[in-house]
């Protein structure tokens, strides 16, 4: 990502949302199918993804990637075993078989490992009624469908490694701002 669109973001967020640099912060670039974890203005950390495969849109029942600025509300999952598969955001104690080819698809589409639920902050775009991001549960997650990262795949939700959304988990709490953007 353009250093000058990074720092354009930011600035946006701490003017808007009252973001502070010292704080973690997710950007979320669809068109490189990449998260970056920031601190103080410097990506600490890049991680592969994959975007809805029907594209972005924050229309409910699109299946799409919703856009604009979102935050944490909530995780699940910690303490769960690499491949634990989420329902209803409940760990079931079934482990999913990863899939680190391109070609393989998973028959249940699984979230995997843990769950950071996000929960759009800007009315008429990824908040309110038919485009609520929460109310579409609107996740980053892991995947059992790994070899699929680096391109759009998921059903609307960011999907990660499962190793990388256990560090980022972590790295991140509640009310941690996710700027989700196209380019």
């Amino acid at each position: 990502m353009p250093q000058p669109l990074f720092t354009q973001l930011i600035n946006e967020l701490q003017n808007h949302y009252s973001y502070k640099a010292s704080k973690p912060l997710i950007i979320v670039s669809a068109y490189e199918q990449t998260l970056f974890l920031i601190r103080n203005k410097k990506a600490l950390k890049t991680y592969k993804i994959s975007t809805a495969s029907a594209g972005l849109g924050n229309q409910s029942g699109s299946y799409k990637t919703p856009l604009g600025v979102h935050q944490i509300v909530k995780k699940f999952g910690d303490n769960a075993e690499l491949g634990s598969i989420f329902k209803g955001r409940e760990n079931t104690g079934k482990i999913a078989k990863i899939l680190q080819k391109s070609n393989e698809r998973s028959e249940s589409d699984n979230i995997t490992t843990r769950i950071l639920w996000l929960s759009g902050l800007q009315n008429g775009v990824n908040k309110g009624e038919g485009i609520d991001s929460h109310k579409r549960y609107i996740y980053i997650h892991g995947t059992d469908e790994e070899g699929r990262l680096g391109q759009p795949a998921s059903h609307g939700c960011i999907r990660m490694a499962n190793k990388d959304v256990v560090e980022l988990f972590n790295k991140v709490e509640n009310g941690t701002l996710v700027n989700i953007i196209e380019q």
